[in-house]
């Protein structure tokens, strides 16, 4: 795409910085689609002389916004609109929840749903004996077209009844409160590796690229595991946050 020349208007008597203003219109604009993947920025020397500002305050909001995988840079191209990254909180919530939330479009394409032995450390976890047979889910999650997330989940046959209509229909989570259970805690890991052959090829990754995982072991009111679950994510696509407090 063309660049696209910017106007941006700017309250030089507000006490926020002036870069953030940029960076906070930019970003508004780019959610909003008004800027579409693709979209050039005029070189920084033409723009910060249009905004009025100097090079190095228009440079820090162009930063901000790459640091929160919205712009990026290009030698020889110049700056350039990426689509958004999904920005997840980590709470107790489904990925279709968050995606729908964000007006990401989810859509699951059920890749395996069938019963069978739980894997040892699964038992464990589910907090069933080794070998009892549960709910065996692979999904390939989109955000919009785009393939997101490649998740395995395992569960008890007693919580809930599966079928592939119904989860190619809504998130997992919404299924297990329509049963009537209440979700209440989980215990989560995330990590990062390499996207194997296989995922790679369903992720439209390259292999090896880098993908974040996360393992969960979700509870309900009572203290019961009501599912496990070990997906992973495309890290060009996809983030989680974490509010810290002292």
């Amino acid at each position: 795409m063309s660049e696209s020349p910017l106007s941006i208007p700017l309250d030089r008597s507000s006490p926020v910085p002036l870069y953030f203003q940029v960076a906070q219109e930019l970003e508004r604009r780019i959610q909003a689609g008004e800027m579409p993947a693709g979209t050039r920025l005029e070189n920084e020397v033409v723009l910060a002389g249009r905004l009025g500002l100097s090079r190095p305050t228009l440079r820090r909001a162009i930063e901000y916004l790459v640091d929160r995988g919205l712009l990026v840079r290009k030698r020889g191209v110049g700056t350039q609109v990426v689509t958004p990254r999904v920005r997840r909180p980590v709470e107790l919530s489904s990925l279709y929840d968050d995606l729908s939330q964000a007006g990401q479009r989810p859509r699951t394409e059920v890749l395996d749903l069938s019963v069978g032995p739980a894997p040892d450390a699964v038992a464990a976890n589910l907090e069933v004996a080794p070998g009892t047979e549960v709910y065996l889910l692979e999904r390939l999650r989109y955000a919009g077209d785009e393939p997101l997330a490649l998740m395995h989940n395992y569960l008890t046959l007693d919580r809930v009844e599966l079928t592939r209509e119904k989860l190619a229909e809504t998130g997992l989570y919404q299924l297990l409160r329509a049963s009537g259970i209440t979700l209440k805690m989980a215990s989560q890991s995330i990590g990062a590796r390499g996207a194997t052959a296989a995922e790679a090829r369903i992720l439209g990754e390259s292999r090896g690229a880098p993908l974040l995982t996360m393992d969960r072991t979700a509870y309900d009111d009572i203290g019961r595991v009501v599912e496990v679950g070990s997906h992973v994510y495309r890290a060009t696509r996809y983030s989680f946050e974490l509010t810290l407090t002292a």
